[in-house]
């Protein structure tokens, strides 16, 4: 029967592979699925085909009690998990992530996988997964941040959501509960790739990206204040901030409820940047030394000698992974690293 296997090998042509543009930025964005999707229960009721599988998956913040409007616990652990990412696949050159997503650069020069778009998302994505799952109880055993607790809130739509709100912290009893990972409540990720040809759209997606957190962020602040401090219901607090500008939400937030926004920690309004860590360069010798809408005219990683291949990973294997919370839409924060475009590892710190 092994001598005949041949017989049936006529099936992998029916397997197809997309590969990447050569010279593109690769960027892989993963997203948590289902973890904050808020469907009521009437709009359950009207269409049950289309949003009962959303319905199920928004119980992940609501079933470990995510607390609102920002978990630092979940937010560390998503950051733990995308340094895991980064000392797994020395190919990727930063990443950028807030609330339940990241998205991981690689270099244009990178040949993994010799660029296959599902054999490299699906490796990004299940190592992040992974390390997320192994990492839960490290981050999860400990009660909520004090000054919050776990309660039933009412949606608005005749059901009730597991919230965090304003009180005594949560007990350690349903600490080491939520600890656990119940099979029917797994976090999950989907992925996908972009091709990115030049340095400026490169930049340009990873400022969109931190643009959306602020947007998403205020408005999860100021909706959430509506909610636990103003006695709203997500309906009546969805329907409050439809079409209220950036400026309109400051305003709510300081005039009723006191909240400067812009004291919010940094991690909530510009999320997170993971990257090796290598010596900074000042602003006036950075400008001299790289221009950031220029793409990089170094070989390409497949022109290099195996010997130089070897050293370049030697060295990121060495470099710190590092979590910061800047901004990174400003050129300074590229001229200073200027080994994010170049592909080449900086010197040690």
């Amino acid at each position: 029967m092994a001598d005949e296997t041949w017989i049936f090998e006529y099936v992998r042509q029916f397997e197809r592979e997309e590969y990447l543009l050569p010279n593109t930025w690769i960027v892989v964005r993963i997203d948590g699925r289902g973890f904050h999707k808020y469907v009521s229960f009437t709009n359950l009721c009207k269409n049950p085909i289309r949003l009962a599988p959303l319905w199920l998956q928004a119980r992940i913040s609501n079933h470990y009690g995510f607390v609102k409007p920002n978990d630092i616990r979940a937010l560390d652990l998503m950051n733990a998990a995308a340094q895991h990412v980064l000392h797994v696949l020395h190919d990727i050159m930063i990443s950028y992530g807030h609330s339940d997503e990241y998205s991981f650069v690689f270099h244009k020069s990178c040949t993994l996988f010799e660029r296959r778009s599902a054999k490299i998302a699906s490796t990004v994505v299940s190592t992040f997964t992974a390390a997320y799952i192994h990492l839960w109880p490290r981050y999860f055993a400990e009660p909520a941040p004090t000054g919050t607790f776990l309660a039933r809130h009412s949606n608005g739509g005749g059901s009730t959501n597991v919230i965090a709100i304003e009180g005594n912290p949560q007990s350690q009893e349903t600490s080491r509960e939520k600890a656990d990972l119940a099979i029917s409540h797994l976090p999950t990720f989907d992925a996908r790739c972009i091709s990115y040809p030049s340095n400026h759209n490169l930049k340009d997606y990873l400022s969109w990206r931190q643009a959306d957190c602020h947007i998403n962020n205020l408005y999860n602040t100021t909706f959430w204040a509506l909610v636990l401090k103003g006695g709203m219901s997500n309906t009546e607090a969805e329907e409050f901030l439809k079409g209220t500008l950036s400026s309109d939400k400051n305003e709510i937030l300081w005039s009723r409820y006191g909240i400067n926004y812009n004291n919010e920690k940094e991690i909530f309004k510009k999320g997170s940047v993971v990257l090796r860590e290598y010596k900074m360069l000042e602003p006036t010798e950075a400008a001299r030394r790289i221009d950031i809408d220029v793409a990089s005219d170094l070989p390409k990683e497949d022109e290099l000698s195996k010997t130089k291949r070897e050293k370049i990973r030697k060295a990121r294997q060495k470099a710190d992974v590092v979590v910061r919370h800047i901004d990174i839409i400003k050129d300074d924060f590229w001229q200073q690293r200027p080994w994010l475009l170049t592909g080449q590892p900086g010197s040690s710190v």
